[in-house]
């Protein structure tokens, strides 16, 4: 029996890691923090089997107390403000919330001698940015070149992680996921605010129009549940102080995904570009290389996209 905190249990892919976790393994104890009552809905049909934790990482006191009382044998850092949309309007609340709890998770673990905690810290393929077409698909060695606050933030989780590895020994796995899609995601992202927009028409709750930013981009998308499955093998296997990206190794437009989206309903939608979803900077195309990762755990995408789709089309069908 192992003891597993999942950080930010109740969000996107962290309820999905928590599902899946106590589906592998029912005799382990599985530990989540949270911040918000209303984000409890993503884990009702499993809490029951969770220890849960409404705990403010970036209190130093309150980190400390909840490793103390648990002691956890494998940490899965997940909790993290998320969207890049986010870390344009509040930069500094951004980069200094995601660095400093994690600086909390650690120095908890440091100051209580759990130098056998295993850490898993879950980076992102953004801290890559503006990646030169030569360069694609990316792999772990590509240059960093983030080109918006997100991105610095996690830029910043990653190298905090490879300091306390070389600086303590402490047993930290970077991973590097790229795009992942399904039921929960934040309507921040892109395509889970279409499906849930179509949704709405469907259901005559607003016009039959589709304000859209720039779909031109491509970008590299992964089920939710291969990549937390992804996110367990690295726990299993990953070598201490490495990184590893995560991707399906296949780059998607955004518009023709939301044609995929649009052929999914019998609704009549017009698409219109809206000035004010543009960034100020947006990355043409990210790709993965998984080699690393696959090579090392025989991972590999089991869910096709056209599948994906269709459950983030029928959550949002389901939840408005």
């Amino acid at each position: 029996m192992k003891k597993i905190l999942i950080t930010g249990i109740t969000g996107f892919a962290g309820s999905f890691l928590a599902e899946y976790l106590v589906d592998k393994a029912p005799e382990d104890v599985i530990i989540g923090t949270y911040l918000s009552d209303r984000s409890l809905e993503n884990i009702e049909q499993i809490k029951n089997n969770l220890h849960l934790v409404k705990v403010d990482l970036t209190d130093f006191s309150a980190v400390s107390s909840l490793i103390e009382t648990n002691r956890p044998d494998i940490i899965y850092h997940l909790a993290a403000i998320s969207t890049v949309s986010d870390s344009y309007r509040n930069p500094s609340l951004v980069i200094s919330n995601n660095a400093s709890a994690q600086i909390n998770l650690f120095e908890s673990l440091r100051r209580q001698n759990l130098s056998n905690t295993k850490v898993i810290v879950i980076s992102s393929a953004n801290v890559y940015g503006q990646v030169k077409k030569e360069d694609l698909p990316i792999n772990e060695n590509t240059p960093l070149n983030p080109d918006n606050p997100y991105a610095v933030s996690k830029i910043t989780q990653d190298f905090i992680a490879l300091q306390y590895f070389l600086a303590y020994k402490m047993p930290i796995i970077r991973l590097r996921p790229f795009n992942h899609l399904g039921p929960r995601l934040n309507t921040e992202i892109s395509l889970s605010y279409f499906a849930q927009q179509i949704a709405k028409i469907e259901n005559k709750q607003i016009e039959p129009v589709l304000a859209v930013g720039n779909i031109t981009t491509k970008r590299d998308f992964t089920d939710v549940h291969d990549m937390v499955r992804g996110y367990v093998l690295a726990a299993e296997y990953g070598v201490p102080g490495e990184v590893y990206n995560i991707g399906s190794g296949q780059s998607y437009e955004i518009g023709s995904l939301l044609d995929k989206l649009l052929k999914m309903s019998q609704s009549r939608i017009e698409i219109k570009a809206d000035p004010t979803k543009m960034r100020p900077s947006d990355i043409p195309e990210l790709v993965c290389d998984a080699t690393k990762f696959k090579d090392l755990t025989g991972w590999e995408t089991e869910i096709d996209i056209d599948t994906t789709l269709k459950e983030l089309l029928e959550y949002w069908r389901k939840s408005i």
